[in-house]
C-alpha cells in the first residue's frame, strides 16, 4: 500500500511539474539576431491577407514616404482566410444573417447589430470604389458582382420573426428596398433552387434584397498587392515567418523572421507593427509579450462547404440565401445556400459544417491551440468551455456527420439536389476570441477585436465574421487608435477622399445614403434604390421592373423604381 501511494504521489507531482512547464513555457527569451537596419522601417506587417494588405493601402496613399515591409508564411498572397474558396464571399451588410437581428423577451426584434454592419460595408464600398478610380483595383466584375441577400425560414414562429425583422429593418434608410413575401410562387421566383421539389404543404417565407452582393476578397488583396508594389518604399517577402517580437527601449520593435526555405533568420527594426496574420495573429501577440495580450485566448474552428461547379445548376440559383442557425451553433455556422463567381466561374456554396481542428490556420499546425494555452488565459478557456456547452455538443455532432448527414442538411434548402452533383471543400480556419471582460468575466466574443499596446508601437487583429466584408472600416479604427496625432495633422483630409462619408453616419441621412451609394454603384457597377427624402419630390411612377432579377442596364443602376412611391 504504501509503494502505491508513493507511486501516485510521484505521479501528481510529476503532472504538476508538467502542467507547469506548459503553463509558463517559454520559461525565458531565445536569443534572436540583432536588427540589420539601423534606421527602422516604419511599418511592419504580418501577414498578407486582406486587413494587412487593406492597410498598407490606406498607409500608402496617407503617408507615401513611409516604407513598409510586410511578411508572409505562405507562397503566395491571399491563400489563408482571405481566398475566395476560403470563406462565404458574402458582402456582409446585415440584410441577410439573421444573427445579427436577435429577437427581444418582448418579441420585438434589436436592429442596431444589422445597421452597424450595413454601415460598415458602405465604407468598404467606398474604400473599393476609391482604389478602382486609382486603377489599383481593375475591373469591378472581377471582385463584386450584384447578388441578391435573402433570408429564408419556415415555421410559423420563424415566420412572424422574419416578417417583424424586416418591418424593423426598413424603417432604415440602410434598408430600404427589402421586401417580404411568405408566397411560394414569389419565393420560387426569386430562388427557383430553394422552391423546386419543396413539399407544398410546407409553409416558408423569405425576405429579398436586391442590393446584395458577392465578394472575392481574395481578388481584392491580391490586386491591392500589386497596386503596393508600384512604390520602392513596400516590400513584400513571401515564405517568411514571424518567430519574435522583441520590443527596443526607445519604443520600436525588433521583428525576427525566418526564411522558410534557407532556414536563415534575420531581424528588420520597425517603428510600428501590426498583426494581420488571421488566424496566427492571437499567437504572434503572445510572442510581443505585451501586457494586452494576457486578456486573449482563441477557439478555433473550421468550415466544408459543399460546392456546385456545374453550369447548369450553378446559373441557375443567382442569390445568397441565408436560413437559421441550430441551436448552439456559432454565427459562423448559419446555413446558407450562397451564388459565388470564384475563378471566373458561376459556382453554388453550401454550408458550412463545422469541422473541429486545433489548427489557427488552415495550413497550420495541430499544436496550434494546446501551444496557445498559458497561465494568462487558461483558467478563462476553462471557464468559457463550461458556459458553452451546447457549442461543444453541436461541434462534436458535427464531427460525426458523414456525407449521407450533409445531403439531409442540404435538401432542406435545395430540395431536388443529387447526391453526385457536389463535392466537399474545405474552408478556412476562424479563430473565435475568448476574451477577458472586467464585468462580465471571460467571454466568447463573436466578431473582431482590434487589440493595441498603450504606447501605440504594435497592433492585432483577432477574430473573424464578418472579418474580411468590413476590413476597410476596421483599418479605418485601428488607425485612429494607433494614429491618433497623424490624423489630426493631415490625414483626416485625405481620409475624406477615400471614404467621403468619413465622419459620419449614412443611417442618418436618407439624402447622404442616396448620394453615397449612388457613387459606388456606379463605380462598382452595382444595383442602385433611391430612397426617399422626407420633404422632397417624390419620384414619378415608372415601369414596373422585369419578372426576373438582372444586372442593372449601364444607363439605369435604379433597381425596382416602383419603390419609390413608398
Amino acid at each position: 500500500m504504501k509503494k502505491f501511494r508513493k507511486t501516485l504521489l510521484l505521479l501528481i507531482v510529476a503532472f504538476a511539474v508538467g502542467g507547469v512547464l506548459f503553463l509558463y513555457w517559454p520559461l525565458y527569451q531565445r536569443s534572436v539576431p540583432p536588427a540589420d537596419n539601423d534606421k527602422p522601417v516604419d511599418v511592419v506587417l504580418v501577414g498578407a491577407g486582406i486587413m494587412s494588405v487593406t492597410l498598407a493601402t490606406y498607409l500608402q496613399e496617407l503617408q507615401p514616404d513611409w516604407t513598409l515591409q510586410m511578411y508572409e508564411r505562405r507562397d503566395g498572397v491571399a491563400e489563408e482566410s482571405s481566398d475566395g474558396w476560403n470563406n462565404a464571399g458574402t458582402g456582409h451588410s446585415g440584410f441577410a444573417e439573421l444573427n445579427y437581428t436577435p429577437q427581444l423577451p418582448d418579441g420585438s426584434v434589436e436592429t442596431k447589430r444589422a445597421v452597424e454592419i450595413a454601415e460598415q460595408f458602405e465604407v468598404s464600398r467606398q474604400f473599393w470604389s476609391h482604389q478602382v478610380r486609382e486603377g489599383r483595383l481593375g475591373p469591378p466584375s472581377d471582385f463584386i458582382n450584384p447578388t441578391p441577400h435573402m433570408s429564408f425560414v419556415w415555421g410559423e414562429d420563424n415566420i412572424e420573426y422574419l416578417r417583424k425583422r424586416r418591418d424593423a429593418l426598413v424603417k432604415n434608410p440602410l434598408f430600404y428596398g427589402m421586401q417580404f413575401s411568405d408566397d411560394a410562387a414569389q419565393i420560387k421566383h426569386w430562388a427557383p433552387l430553394l422552391m423546386e421539389g419543396r413539399d407544398p404543404k410546407q409553409h416558408v417565407a423569405a425576405t429579398y434584397m436586391p442590393l446584395g452582393t458577392d465578394v472575392n476578397f481574395g481578388v481584392i488583396t491580391r490586386q491591392l498587392t500589386q497596386g503596393l508594389q508600384r512604390s520602392a518604399n513596400f516590400g513584400l517577402h513571401l515564405g517568411h515567418e514571424v518567430t519574435a517580437l522583441r520590443r527596443n527601449d526607445d519604443k520600436t520593435w525588433n521583428v525576427t523572421v525566418k526564411d522558410l526555405k534557407s532556414g536563415k533568420e534575420t531581424s528588420v527594426k520597425s517603428r510600428f507593427v501590426f498583426i494581420g496574420a488571421g488566424g496566427a495573429a492571437l499567437k504572434l501577440l503572445q510572442l510581443s509579450g505585451i501586457p494586452e495580450a494576457e486578456n486573449y485566448a482563441g477557439f478555433p474552428v473550421g468550415g466544408q462547404f459543399l460546392a456546385f461547379t456545374a453550369p447548369a445548376i450553378a446559373e441557375r440559383h443567382r442569390v445568397k440565401a441565408y436560413g437559421m442557425a441550430e441551436t448552439g451553433s456559432p454565427p459562423m455556422s448559419v446555413p446558407h445556400l450562397d451564388a459565388r463567381k470564384l475563378d471566373g466561374k458561376p459556382v453554388i456554396l453550401f454550408g458550412p459544417f463545422a469541422l473541429y481542428s486545433s489548427k489557427f490556420l488552415k495550413h497550420g499546425s495541430w499544436f496550434d491551440l494546446y501551444s496557445s494555452v498559458n497561465h494568462d488565459n487558461v483558467v478563462e478557456m476553462l471557464s468559457v468551455g463550461a458556459e458553452n456547452l451546447d457549442l461543444v455538443k453541436y461541434l462534436m455532432s458535427q464531427a460525426q456527420l458523414n456525407d449521407d448527414d450533409r445531403q439531409a442538411e442540404l435538401l432542406k434548402y435545395f430540395p431536388t439536389a443529387k447526391r453526385g452533383d457536389w463535392t466537399l471543400v474545405t474552408a478556412g480556419q476562424r479563430v473565435q476570441v475568448i476574451k477577458r471582460d472586467p464585468v462580465k468575466g471571460p467571454v466568447l466574443q463573436f466578431g473582431t477585436e482590434i487589440v493595441i499596446d498603450k504606447d501605440r508601437s504594435i497592433a492585432a487583429l483577432l477574430g473573424a465574421s464578418p472579418g474580411a466584408s468590413t476590413s476597410p472600416p476596421i483599418m479605418l479604427d485601428l488607425m485612429a487608435k494607433a494614429f491618433p496625432q497623424q490624423i489630426a495633422a493631415g490625414w483626416g483630409e485625405t481620409l475624406r477622399q477615400i471614404v467621403p462619408s468619413y465622419g459620419q453616419k449614412l443611417n442618418d441621412s436618407p439624402a447622404l445614403t442616396n448620394r453615397i451609394r449612388r457613387m459606388t454603384s456606379e463605380t462598382l457597377k452595382l444595383p442602385y434604390l433611391e430612397v426617399p427624402v422626407p420633404g422632397a419630390q417624390p419620384p414619378q411612377p415608372s415601369d414596373p421592373p422585369p419578372t426576373r432579377s438582372a444586372p442593372p442596364a449601364k444607363d439605369a443602376r435604379n433597381q425596382q423604381p416602383e419603390l419609390q412611391a413608398l
